[in-house]
């Protein structure tokens, strides 16, 4: 049976942060299965390291790195390392992210917007400028920016959250716009709640059923289901795509 070839990604590289569990993992995962070497990264090297376990059947496609996309130096250093091990990085994927404040905006203090913005804004940003230009030189790459849906209508209780989702996702339109020249793609993909560590808070205490009731298909996502959007964006199936915001979130928005 001859399958549609627009979907794979080999001899492609890609770089995923934020990659050592959840959709980033999942990602990883269904990256390789689709021909790719990818590198991941996370911050701690006890998550790497379990998270190679899971890619050990692809052993040879798959480099770990640990970093903290919130540092300067170590998005210098990640990328440096990642290129070492699988040469030129082709594909970006922004989907670290963190969220170590619910509550009213009123009540919080800075070191809860500077640590969020660190990790979900300025991280991206500084990683995405700096391969661009290297994505200038070899013509052409994508990058896949992991945004939410807290970046098209304000989250309760998540004010800090949905401000840096937000700027990603115009982020994502602004390096698109400007990037489009050189056959270099920026998109992003929006989730709804989607079962992982990030989104614990927000099912916990018996909310789960509340929190499904939201959405159209009246339940809360899987990891595996951001996989083909990511993908998509990642292939040359998106060639004519770009500056687009997906949002992959159950029909909770709508």
């Amino acid at each position: 049976m001859n399958t549609y070839k627009g979907f794979s990604l080999t001899d492609k590289h890609a770089l995923i942060t934020g990659g050592t569990r959840g959709i980033g993992l999942a990602i990883a995962r269904g990256f390789v299965q689709s021909g790719a070497k990818v590198t991941i990264c996370g911050r701690k090297l006890e998550g790497l390291t379990k998270a190679l376990k899971e890619l050990k059947d692809h052993a040879e496609m798959v480099n770990g790195l640990t970093a903290h996309v919130g540092k300067p130096e170590e998005c210098e250093n990640l990328i440096e390392k990642a290129e070492a091990r699988f040469g030129e990085i082709d594909i970006l994927v922004n989907n670290a992210g963190t969220n170590p404040y619910f509550g009213p905006m009123v009540d919080s203090e800075d070191w809860a917007w500077e640590k969020t913005m660190d990790v979900n804004l300025k991280g991206p940003y500084r990683l995405s400028r700096m391969l661009a230009k290297k994505m200038i030189e070899q013509g052409g790459g994508s990058i896949v920016n992991i945004a939410s849906i807290a970046g098209l209508s304000a989250a309760p209780m998540q004010g800090i959250y949905s401000v840096t989702k937000a700027g990603l996702i115009m982020l994502t339109k602004v390096m698109a716009r400007e990037l489009g020249s050189h056959n270099i793609r920026v998109n992003c993909i929006c989730p709804g709640v989607i079962r992982t560590r990030l989104a614990e808070g927000l099912v916990e205490d018996g909310k789960e059923e509340a929190v499904a009731a939201l959405k159209a298909l009246g339940r809360i996502g899987t990891t595996e289901e951001l996989v083909g959007a990511a993908i998509y964006f990642a292939s040359e199936a998106a060639s004519f795509t770009t500056g687009a915001v997906l949002q992959v979130d159950g029909g909770m928005v709508i």
